[in-house]
């Protein structure tokens, strides 16, 4: 039962976009699955399921396809969240700065991430640009990079 049910899970997030784990909830139950939020929540990081943005300026759950060992992912994210000293965007680019020397590690931290929005970022010394592939992607960028430091 198990399987089937992250097998569906599965098929669900590629073929719609699911923000919630509420709507991947429903998504289930439409589909004949009886489940509780707790055992979504468990697939979700059993699968490695991520939430990437989309064009939108949203985010919707999508199967990881970053080959960065999460132990090293999870350490680029800290030192992403300690060096960041300010950050702003215009249209659709994004200026990260950082405590001197640590801008690549930022940058690989967001490369790392593997968003779909991201079409590329380039590091000096203690500044980041980060090109988005629009508007709505950077400003929501923003935003998370806004909440992940608080």
């Amino acid at each position: 039962m198990k399987n089937q049910r992250q097998s569906k899970i599965m098929e669900i997030i590629s073929n719609k976009n699911v923000e919630t784990q509420e709507q991947l909830l429903q998504e289930l139950r439409s589909a004949g699955f009886r489940s509780t939020q707790a055992t979504i929540s468990r697939d979700i990081k059993e699968l490695r399921i991520v939430k990437e943005l989309t064009s939108f300026g949203t985010y919707r759950y999508a199967a990881s396809t970053s080959e960065v060992s999460g132990t090293f992912s999870g350490k680029l994210n800290t030192i992403f969240r300690e060096c960041i000293t300010s950050f702003d965007y215009a249209q659709n680019m994004i200026v990260v700065h950082t405590l001197p020397g640590l801008a690549s590690a930022a940058a690989s931290a967001v490369d790392a991430m593997s968003l779909s929005v991201v079409l590329g970022t380039l590091a000096g010394d203690d500044t980041v640009f980060i090109v988005m592939r629009d508007n709505n992607a950077a400003a929501a960028f923003c935003g998370e990079i806004r909440n992940l430091l608080n």
